[in-house]
C-alpha cells in the first residue's frame, strides 16, 4: 500500500515539527517534494541565528553573517553524521531510508530554531538560544526515530546526541578561531 501525503502547507509542517507530531515527520518523509521546504526551514533557522545573535552585542553585521554561516555548517555536519551513524553504523533490520527522506526530516526538525530571532533582546538571547537548542534536539530525535524507522527512542537519542556532540565542537572551534569578537 502507498501511503498517503498529507495536504498540510508549509506553515502547518513548520508548527507540526515544533510540536514534535510524528505524522509531521512521517508526512515530509514521504513527500519528495517537501525538499525545499526543508532546505527553507534549515535556511530560516540559521538566519533566525544570526539576527538573534545581535542581541550578544559586538559587530551586529559580522555576527549575523558568521553566526548564520555557523549554524548552517553546524546543522550540515550533524546531519551527515546522523547519516553515517544511523543508517551506516546503527540501523536496525526494519532501517529503509536514503538521503533525501533523512534530510526532509531533519531539516524540518530545525523549525524550533526559528524562534532564536527572539534572541535580539539582550536580556533573553542566552535563554532563547540554549531553549531552542533542546528543542532542536528533541524535534531531531523525532525526525531520525520517524526517517530511520528505529522501534527504539533510546537510539535516536544515542545517534542524535553524539551527532550534537560533534557538531557542537565544530561550531564552538569556529566560532573561536573565526568569529568576530563580542567586545
Amino acid at each position: 500500500m502507498t501511503p498517503t501525503i498529507g495536504r498540510n502547507t508549509y506553515l502547518q509542517r513548520l508548527v507540526g515539527a515544533a510540536a514534535l507530531d510524528r505524522a509531521i515527520y512521517e508526512e515530509v518523509e514521504a513527500d519528495g517534494r517537501a525538499t525545499v521546504q526543508a532546505g527553507a526551514t534549515v535556511l530560516l533557522s540559521s538566519i533566525a541565528a544570526g539576527l538573534g545573535s545581535v542581541g550578544l552585542g559586538g559587530n551586529a553585521a559580522a555576527n549575523v553573517a558568521f553566526v548564520s554561516v555557523v549554524a548552517l555548517l553546524a546543522w550540515a555536519a550533524w546531519a551527515l553524521v546522523i547519516f553515517e551513524i544511523g543508517v551506516r553504523l546503527m540501523p536496525q533490520q526494519e532501517t529503509q531510508s536514503n538521503v533525501g527522506e533523512l534530510m526532509r526530516t531533519i531539516g524540518f526538525a530545525t523549525a524550533p530554531g526559528v524562534l532564536r530571532v527572539l534572541g535580539v533582546i539582550p536580556e533573553v538571547t542566552v535563554p532563547v538560544f540554549a531553549i531552542t537548542a533542546l528543542w532542536m534536539l528533541a524535534a531531531m530525535i523525532v525526525a531520525v526515530r520517524q526517517a530511520l524507522d528505529y522501534q527504539s527512542t533510546l537510539r535516536a537519542i544515542a545517534v542524535c546526541g553524539l551527532g550534537w556532540v560533534l557538531a557542537t565542537a565544530m561550531a564552538i572551534v569556529l566560532g573561536l578561531a573565526f568569529g568576530p569578537s563580542l567586545s
